[in-house]
């Protein structure tokens, strides 16, 4: 008995959707305690432990980033191709709200981040403030139960795919190392390999993952980022089993690789000098980015598009809603932080950047579950008095 009443509600935050947030915050807020303890030297020397053999050493820190990460990109990518064939982005015009809202939601980041860092060293971190995180972000909306209508969720996950392959192509254009040709046209080769196989209709997985490794090598020697890889992999997998891999790995991932990329990568030192900082403008064009210019560029855009007629809202969502959910959006968090590392080399400013993504997150969240349940206060307030009194009809 002791056990189930343990096992019960963990099954139940699992199955809400609520868990895998619960386990990135928890291993945030673990990273951050041990990183300011008296283990906070051996905390930080053992995510530089370096494994690996010959062309392959890394630290176990870029082994989470370039190794398992690419796990994450490539159930990212799986999503976009499903959402692409038969989900909420095969109707262009049904489509074409949550398309503009993610524009819109990257670019006004993007904006209040230059408007503070234009012309400095930190310029280069322009991205980092123009990421969702979809497991937050829908989990923040999962928090409010009924009270978000269905077509809402709807709207944030089809923005939060489109923001994610918005985030792709940036990596891919704007944070790539030098290339180096001749394993970028190996990778090549590789992923016309996998075209021809899905044209072929070849079925048998393994083949697919057996490429996908050295697809995987040879972008990462060839200076793309090695997530890409992931996502190019993702793309050529046999529709059918899409879902069947997106079931497969939702656990692992949740619940094991991104708690793994939240601790070794928010093990911050914070002193009372970094926090400070964040009044500096790299620390206020990321926090700003995500808690203004989320909800402003998401808000803008949806706004315009409906007032020009060429989309409209979701059933039953409001315009105080969609306040609610850009302010949801602007928890900017994994894909926040993965852009960071990449932004930066300076071990300081990668720090101050991780510190404002998180507190720029947080601020987000806390205003858009206030958002949320004042406009769900209002939606009842505005009911019509005789549906409001009616009494309970039970089968």
């Amino acid at each position: 008995m002791p056990l189930r009443r343990i096992i019960v509600p963990i099954r139940e935050l699992s199955e809400s959707g609520k868990l895998s947030g619960l386990l990135l915050l928890l291993a945030t807020v673990v990273s951050l305690l041990v990183s300011n303890s008296a283990w906070s030297q051996a905390y930080l020397h053992f995510w530089e432990t370096k494994l690996g053999a010959g062309p392959l050493v890394k630290t176990l820190a870029h082994w989470v980033d370039d190794g398992l990460m690419v796990v994450f990109f490539f159930s990212v990518g799986l999503e976009i191709k499903r959402e692409v064939l038969y989900g909420e982005l095969t109707d262009f015009r049904q489509a074409l709200l949550p398309i503009l809202a993610a524009v819109g939601g990257v670019a006004v980041p993007a904006g209040i981040f230059l408007l503070f860092n234009a012309g400095t060293p930190a310029s280069h971190g322009w991205a980092v403030p123009t990421a969702t995180d979809i497991a937050f972000s829908l989990g923040i909306l999962s928090l409010l139960g009924d009270k978000v209508p269905f077509g809402l969720r709807v709207f944030l996950t089809a923005l939060a795919i489109i923001d994610d392959l918005i985030a792709v192509l940036i990596i891919a254009l704007f944070y790539t190392a030098e290339l180096n040709l001749t394993y970028l046209l190996a990778a090549g080769g590789i992923f016309a390999a996998l075209i021809v196989l899905n044209r072929l209709k070849v079925s048998w997985l393994p083949l697919y993952f057996l490429l996908g490794l050295g697809l995987w090598f040879f972008v990462l020697k060839s200076g793309v980022h090695a997530t890409i890889a992931g996502v190019l992999l993702a793309l050529t997998i046999p529709t059918e089993a899409i879902e069947k891999l997106e079931a497969a790995l939702h656990k692992p991932i949740s619940y094991l690789i991104l708690p793994l990329f939240a601790l070794a990568n928010t093990a911050i030192v914070v002193s009372a000098e970094s926090v400070g900082e964040l009044l500096s403008p790299l620390g206020l064009g990321i926090g700003l980015g995500l808690l203004l210019g989320k909800p402003l560029g998401i808000f803008g855009a949806s706004w315009l598009a409906v007032k020009a007629g060429i989309s409209s809202l979701p059933e039953r969502v409001t315009w105080f809603k969609m306040l609610g959910l850009g302010l949801t959006a602007g928890i900017g968090f994994t894909m926040a932080i993965f852009i960071a590392n990449l932004s930066f080399s300076d071990p300081g400013r990668i720090d101050l950047a991780k510190i404002a993504v998180i507190v720029g997150s947080l601020l987000a969240a806390l205003a858009g579950l206030l958002v949320l349940h004042l406009a769900d206060k209002a939606d009842e307030s505005e009911a019509p008095a005789d549906l409001a009194l009616k009494p309970e009809v039970k089968a």
